[in-house]
């Protein structure tokens, strides 16, 4: 059958039964920019942050929620300390990441996607731009703290080759932690 493209009709009826559901002139949604956050984005990544972390919020203590969702100056703070990035679509910021260079290795703080973006890939976008930075800056490792009730961030963690530190417990005034670490590809 050189030549000519089989029609699946599973894909076939897949298509037409999303062209119904959004009808025949809905428009896709935009795609996903990330991007290099800039000081005005910092109101933005304040709020993803908050949105995306309020409803484990009862799990925190309250100085650590306080420290995971920094406000707007606080977002201006990190951004003197490292590279910070923001997703957008659609004008709207949906998802941020940040990073600290630490001692040749990349610390990752400040992962978040709100949760009507999850599941979209977005996450694993935000990480690819985190590792390619880690890359060009000569970073031999990436690690990140995280707690153990953020279970959809674990899995796609681990997804990504990220395993946890042995003896790297810890905490964020009073919010059990532990460190998660994957070697990157930076050239030696």
């Amino acid at each position: 059958m050189a030549g000519k493209i089989r029609r699946d009709p599973a894909i076939v009826r897949s298509a037409a039964s999303v062209r119904q559901f959004l009808g025949e002139n809905a428009a896709l949604p935009e795609p996903v920019q990330i991007r290099r956050a800039a000081p005005e984005d910092a109101p933005a990544i304040a709020a993803v942050l908050y949105e995306s972390f309020v409803e484990f919020r009862p799990l925190y203590t309250d100085q650590g929620f306080r420290a995971t969702t920094p406000d707007a100056a606080g977002i201006l703070g990190r951004m003197k300390e490292g590279p910070v990035w923001i997703a957008v679509r659609e004008h709207a910021a949906i998802g941020t990441a940040a990073a600290v260079c630490q001692d040749g290795s990349l610390y990752i703080r400040g992962m978040a996607v709100v949760p009507s973006a999850r599941g979209a890939g977005i996450g694993e976008k935000l990480m690819g731009e985190i590792e390619r930075f880690a890359t060009s800056s000569g970073c031999g490792r990436v690690f990140l703290s995280t707690t153990p009730f953020l279970t959809s961030a674990i899995e796609l963690y681990r997804k990504l080759g990220f395993s946890r530190a042995p003896d790297r417990d810890h905490d964020l005034f009073g919010t059990p932690l532990f460190t998660m670490e994957k070697t990157s590809s930076a050239p030696s």
